[in-house]
């Protein structure tokens, strides 16, 4: 019965680390395209959508490389995440089998 309970309990008691790895890997996501758009423009910041003085490729290019880079950190993040709460605990973190979104 007490399994039971834990399995129930745990999905609540994860939010808050949850929030702390999705802000952590945020940060680190941000580093990661920053390193990356330098490594491969050879520029410190990169276009936005707004930014008059560049293309449609440039600022579509630069999107699509960001969104990359942050759905593999935020997964990595999430999945290593659940991985050590598991370890610790003996049980997953989220009580459905669907994802986040």
């Amino acid at each position: 019965m007490a399994k039971n309970t834990t399995k129930r309990k745990l999905p609540l008691a994860y939010k808050p680390v949850g929030f702390v790895l999705s802000w952590t890997g945020g940060a680190l996501a941000g580093l990661a395209f920053r390193k990356a758009w330098m490594a491969i423009r050879h520029e410190e910041d990169a276009p936005d959508a707004l930014d008059r003085d560049r293309g449609w490729g440039e600022i579509l290019f630069a999107a699509a490389l960001q969104g990359a880079i942050f759905a593999v950190v935020r997964s990595a993040v999430d999945r290593t995440g659940a991985k050590a709460i598991e370890r610790s605990t003996g049980v997953w973190p989220v009580a459905d089998q669907g994802g986040r979104d």
